[in-house]
This record gives C-alpha cells, sequence and structure tokens, in this order.
C-alpha cells in the first residue's frame, strides 16, 4: 500500500471479521448435532405412533432399557437413586420435566412401576417418547 507521499505503509489491523463468521458457522452446526450424539449414545427400541408432536420443552431424560437398566440424564442409576435424586430435583424446581424412553420389549407393568417411582417423587410433568413412523 502506498500513502499519502508515495511511501508504503505497513498492515497495523487483521481484518478478524471472516474468522468470527467461520467460528459461528462452527458453533451453530455443532449445537445442532451435538443433542443428535447424545440421543445415539444409549440403545433403545422405542415403540412407534403414528400421532405424536414434538416437544420443545426442555426435560430431564429417563431410560428404561431392555436390560432393565434405568439411565438419568446419562448416569445409571437404581431405582432408589432414582426416587432420591428425582426428590430433591422436584423439591428444587416443582415444574421439571420428565422425558422417559422406554424399551418396547418390557412389560407394561414395569414401565408403570417407574412411572409411579417418578410420580411418588413429585414429578407432575411427564412425557413418553416414542419414533414416528
Amino acid at each position: 500500500m502506498t500513502g499519502a507521499n508515495g511511501e508504503e505503509s505497513a498492515i497495523t489491523g487483521i481484518n478478524v471479521t471472516p474468522l468470527v463468521d467461520i467460528i459461528l458457522v462452527v458453533l451453530i452446526i455443532f449445537m445442532a448435532t451435538a443433542p443428535l450424539i447424545h440421543n445415539r449414545a444409549i440403545k433403545v427400541d422405542l415403540p412407534k405412533a403414528a400421532q405424536h408432536e414434538k416437544t420443545s420443552t426442555e426435560a430431564l431424560s429417563i431410560v428404561f432399557n431392555s436390560r432393565r437398566e434405568i439411565t438419568l440424564a446419562g448416569r445409571s442409576v437404581s431405582p432408589g437413586e432414582l426416587d432420591r435424586t428425582l426428590r430433591s430435583l422436584s423439591a428444587a424446581s416443582p415444574d421439571i420435566h420428565v422425558s422417559l424412553r422406554a424399551d418396547k420389549s418390557i412389560p407394561y407393568g414395569e414401565i408403570i412401576g417407574l412411572l409411579d417411582v417418578v410420580r411418588g417423587a413429585g414429578v407432575r410433568k411427564i412425557g413418553l417418547e416414542v419414533k414416528a413412523r
């Protein structure tokens, strides 16, 4: 670059706008794909339903897999631990939402037993997850 009196001047600043744009796009991609990666971590064969709706509420995830293992927010827990944890969470936040994903091979009675534990802990907003057909 040449200055007003014909001398060459050094570049004193770096334009970081393109770098910020690229970082923002990468951040958006990670934010969009992170929930998809998290949901694939635990294998549960969900039942299918023709009528379902997507929820936009953040919910605490409980997974009940075919080996009768209970997972709360990605951490394996016993029914007693689940009850204690949910009691403390519902005491702190009475409007807590819980999302239950149960394998379709589990008998209905066992799922109702798990729902009793969740409702007994004070949680009133429970969603059952299904796959779209």
